[in-house]
């Protein structure tokens, strides 16, 4: 089997700018990988998602409880497993995903209390690697930072690209619990994880990806 690496974090940790780096690096390196971004937003498999995060199961993240909402996620994986990397995988290729399995963890972990998360990250693990058949990641990078810097990354997003927060974006309290609910599934999982601020102030792009980086090529040697 192939290797799969997982960029992970909260909404506004950077870590879509990172993905961008890390694969532009490995792409100038002549290294060969399959790029994997979730949720697929442009692919049917994603309607569901879609409706989901625009408001139309409600408007409040809580209203579609995590066991609903995770399998809508899962749903558009393993489509994306089944059309365009499965057999790349199997071949011993390399795969490198902007979110995964892990994302379920932090943001719809963030709806069940914290006593009962690890039966829901362990219920997660059964649907998606057993009964789905989707591969586990052989390497999780978790950007950890602040809810007040996610936020300030959010709004400046929004103010470039002219677009809107969807409900997860919307409710800083929800985002706070994701952060909770990622440290915990890191120190559970083994995830590496990454502090993206040093004395309350974010580290520079530069410096966050060559941490990404050294991991990464770590985990290819091995």
């Amino acid at each position: 089997m192939g290797k799969l690496i997982v960029l992970e974090g909260t909404d506004g940790s950077g870590k879509s700018t990172q993905f961008a780096r890390l694969t532009e690096r490995l792409t100038l390196e002549g290294k060969a990988f399959h790029r994997l971004v979730f949720p697929q937003y442009q692919e049917e498999s994603s309607a569901l998602i879609r409706m989901y995060l625009k408001g139309e199961f409600g408007r409040k993240p809580e209203d579609v409880n995590a066991y609903a909402a995770s399998t809508f996620y899962a749903v558009d994986r393993y489509a994306s497993y089944q059309k365009t990397w499965r057999q790349d995988y199997a071949s011993g290729g390399l795969m490198m995903a902007d979110r995964y399995t892990t994302s379920n963890m932090v943001h719809q972990g963030a709806k069940v209390c914290p006593e009962e998360r690890v039966a829901f990250f362990n219920w997660l693990e059964e649907l998606e690697f057993k009964h789905l058949g989707l591969p586990k990641p052989d390497l999780v990078i978790y950007l950890d930072v602040s809810t007040a810097a996610s936020e300030t990354m959010m709004r400046r997003r929004e103010q470039d690209t002219n677009t809107h927060a969807d409900i997860h974006e919307q409710d800083l309290e929800y985002l706070r619990t994701c952060r909770a609910a990622g440290r915990q599934a890191a120190e559970q999982y083994g995830w590496r994880v990454i502090c993206c601020e040093r004395d309350g102030v974010m580290r520079s792009v530069e410096d966050i990806h060559e941490e990404i980086y050294a991991l990464v090529r770590s985990c290819l040697e091995e």
